[in-house]
């Protein structure tokens, strides 16, 4: 219960925050850079605040690349999902109540932060394009994460890294899907926009967990564990 508890607050706070700098302040303010560092710092300070509870994988997708490598079990992964979704909507909705809050806030206009493709949706990519950087931004993203947290990694600096690894995917692909890289994250904003947020959903949710299964399959075939020097020791 307590890792379940963790992950809906760690996910919540990635939505309501990396979303917000979308929504409550706007690219005009912060601009794109603004908004990559707002994810990014977001993981980092959930990383140091719920991390030693649940791990801090705030994202179903991280949670399934931990699976396939052998890290947690299914049901394990199944009760994090649980609490990441549930996470994602709360803070969707939060965001949601805050931004009503201002005179000319439209839904349909302004949303809430929810990924997308296509004609009308930020740099207007295409649906391969989006798949294609969905997948491997998620595979390199989940690659840190298993690295930067494997038994012989300086655990103390793995927060700061993943955090940075957001900011700088963030900074690549936002104008491509609005970054995604985590099914839960744009699960939240979607369910509550609804149109065409729920329609191209599915990429959201099928092209991360196939970036992050591979990632775990090359660290439970050992191909990015790093080697025991006990063990290579004559």
């Amino acid at each position: 219960m307590k890792k379940m508890i963790a992950e809906f607050i760690g996910t919540l706070t990635l939505v309501l925050l990396g979303c917000g700098s979308a929504v409550l302040a706007g690219a005009d303010t912060v601009g794109q850079l603004g908004i990559a560092f707002a994810f990014g710092l977001a993981i980092v300070a959930m990383a140091y605040g719920v991390g030693p509870v649940s791990g801090c994988h705030v994202n179903p997708a991280v949670s399934f690349g931990a699976y396939v490598s052998g890290r947690m079990t299914i049901a394990e992964m199944v009760q994090y999902w649980i609490a990441q979704f549930l996470g994602a909507l709360v803070g969707a909705g939060l965001l949601y109540l805050i931004a009503t809050g201002r005179v000319g806030y439209d839904l349909a206009a302004n949303g809430l932060g929810q990924n997308g493709w296509g004609p009308g949706y930020l740099g207007e990519y295409s649906l391969m394009a989006a798949l294609v950087f969905e997948i491997v931004a998620t595979f390199l993203f989940v690659v840190v994460i298993l690295g930067s947290t494997q038994a012989r990694a300086p655990g103390a600096f793995a927060g700061l890294a993943i955090g940075l690894t957001l900011v700088v995917i963030h900074i690549v692909g936002i104008q491509v899907t609005g970054v995604s890289v985590n099914p839960a994250r744009s699960f939240g904003p979607a369910i509550i926009v609804g149109g065409a947020a729920i329609s191209q959903l599915w990429l959201f949710i099928i092209a991360p967990l196939i970036g992050a299964g591979l990632a775990g399959v090359l660290f439970r075939t050992k191909h990015l564990e790093a080697d025991d020097p006990a063990a290579a020791a004559p």
